[in-house]
């Protein structure tokens, strides 16, 4: 196996950075594909804790080059505060094991004060996490970007700059009625961080195809998760990008053309940050119960994550929407010792009964039908209880592919391969 892709396949926060952690032992590439710093990967390494919120996961591991695609939006100054945290460890940054596309788009003071006045001022709260990530992508569809390599062209950035405030500027005056750094101040902070991070700057797309050409191992990371992919997501309460499989394409690329594996991660329960619907909440003292013993707390926003039961609807639009070949289903632990064990299989909607969550389907009508089970108490130690496997078995039959790795903690020797991958 050449080409790995690693994407979450519910709301996000479904643990997929200690999964590409110990995957990227084996890989050469690590390439992120999409978004910003509104994500965030936890993993643990013995008792360090670490939360890398622009840089691919890989950058724990010394052989590897990890690649910050094209498709992503980036804050100079907050990409370079998470450099300095990663070199303040013991890990060494140079362009042996970090590059940064020169395509990919800058998120400016702009975006981000644009993001804050709409989220606190406009009739629709998207619970966006304020980064910008959003009014930098429209601008990236307007064809009126600031891109990276612009840091390193005073003048371009200059002219740049000044387009964009001639729209922003009346957003901010007139509509919002807030202060906004001026264009020289703007263009004196981030031509200094261009700098900074000039060193690092290069062609991915070309890294990729180079190392494919080499016979590298390349995996590729996902943020977020699909369901709140900018089309396949549970619109309009989603990300502004390409979470699904199709991110990789148009975010990264693969010279091959081709991608041999495409893992899935999800919880073994569901979770969800900010609004929208969610059918299988349990806005209970099990609820609650849940999200304290799985510290579901964001690691970007520290905002309190909504639990529910596993939810096989949505999990098989997932496997449709994004081919996924197999599944890692993370934090088995939490469920251990329950009193009760419940897996959403089928919604009933205006009458009906649907066992996907097609788009067409309004999620805020749908009544969750739940299958029971009897709930397991295992230490995770082979072989399983008969509740577990039973429980485990359900999960693959219903999906129609294997769960390849078992997650029953936050360390690495809490993680169960039962696929090999690479």
């Amino acid at each position: 196996m050449k080409t790995l892709a690693l994407i979450g396949a519910q709301w996000g926060d479904e643990g997929k950075g200690k999964i590409t952690d110990l995957l990227s032992e084996k890989a050469d590439i690590i390439v992120r594909y999409q978004g910003g710093n509104n994500a965030g990967h936890t993993i643990w390494v013995g008792n360090k804790k670490t939360v890398l919120h622009f840089i691919p996961s890989g950058i724990l591991h010394p052989h590897t080059l990890s690649i910050m695609g094209h498709g992503m939006v980036i804050e100079p100054e907050a990409l370079w505060a998470e450099m300095q945290g990663i070199e303040s460890t013991s890990i060494k940054l140079s362009d042996k094991n970090f590059l940064i596309s020169d395509h990919a788009t800058i998120i400016t003071s702009y975006h981000k004060l644009l993001d804050a006045c709409r989220e606190n001022q406009g009739s629709l709260k998207i619970g966006t996490t304020g980064k910008g990530i959003g009014p930098a992508y429209e601008e990236k569809m307007s064809r009126r970007s600031i891109k990276v390599r612009d840091l390193l062209d005073a003048e371009t950035l200059k002219k740049k700059l000044s387009a964009i405030l001639e729209e922003k500027s009346v957003l901010f005056e007139k509509l919002y009625q807030v202060n906004f750094p001026s264009r020289e101040e703007e263009l004196e902070r981030l031509l200094s961080f261009g700098k900074k991070l000039a060193p690092f700057i290069g062609d991915s797309f070309r890294a990729i195809d180079q190392g494919i050409r080499d016979g590298k191992k390349v995996l590729y990371e996902g943020a977020q998760g699909i369901l709140l992919d900018i089309d396949y997501g549970t619109y309009p309460y989603v990300t502004s990008s390409s979470t699904a499989v199709a991110g990789i394409f148009s975010g990264a690329g693969i010279p091959s053309g081709e991608l041999e594996e495409v893992l899935g991660i999800t919880k073994a329960y569901t979770t969800r940050v900010g609004e929208g619907p969610f059918p299988t909440e349990l806005d209970n003292d099990l609820g609650e119960f849940i999200r304290q013993k799985g510290h579901e707390f964001g690691a970007t926003t520290g905002r309190n994550r909504r639990c529910g039961w596993l939810d096989l609807p949505l999990l098989k639009y997932s496997v449709k929407c994004s081919k996924l070949t197999s599944i890692a289903l993370t934090k088995l632990d939490i469920l251990c010792n329950l009193e009760e064990l419940k897996v959403c299989t089928h919604y009933e909607v205006d009458g009906k009964t649907f066992d996907c969550a097609y788009p067409s389907l309004d999620l805020s009508k749908a009544k969750p039908i739940y299958k029971d089970f009897t709930p397991f108490k295992d230490n995770f130690s082979e072989p399983f209880s008969k509740e577990l496997e039973n429980y485990l078995s359900f999960i693959e039959n219903s999906l129609g592919i294997k769960i390849g790795i078992l997650a029953f903690g936050p360390e690495r020797k809490e993680i169960l391969f039962r696929k090999d991958y690479f």
